[in-house]
């Protein structure tokens, strides 16, 4: 199947996309499935990009998942939204840190360790 065209999907759409994606990478740590998380990766740097490249950088819409039942959707908000809700996403990625529940704890804490040494810096 054809996968859909970025720049023709409303920022609703991205965000359930998103989603998808992110639902997906939680499947392949599961089954420790590396080559399908790398591309999985890919698939959602492309979609972060499209939002970051919108009018206003609409990266904003993903906050609505910080309240989502799955924890790599979650922790995959947080980190695209760095750059617009600072405050929210580190938040958030303290509580996934703190919750212990792994693998998605261990990616939150060495992003907040990223952070703090000023390693990665949002954009």
């Amino acid at each position: 199947m054809k996968r859909p065209r970025l720049d023709n999907m409303t920022a609703n759409q991205l965000v359930d996309r998103f989603v998808s994606i992110a639902l997906d990478q939680d499947q392949a740590l599961l089954y420790s499935d590396i080559a399908k998380y790398n591309q999985l990766f890919k698939q959602m740097e492309l979609v972060e990009e499209e939002l970051k490249r919108r009018t206003g950088d609409q990266r904003q819409a993903l906050i609505r998942l910080y309240d989502h039942p799955n924890a790599q959707v979650r922790l995959k908000a947080a980190k695209a939204t760095l750059a617009v809700a600072p405050e929210g996403a580190r938040h958030l990625l303290e509580i996934i840190a703190n919750s212990r529940k792994y693998p998605q704890a261990g990616d939150a804490g060495m992003s907040l360790v990223n952070l703090d040494r000023g390693i990665y810096k949002p954009t």
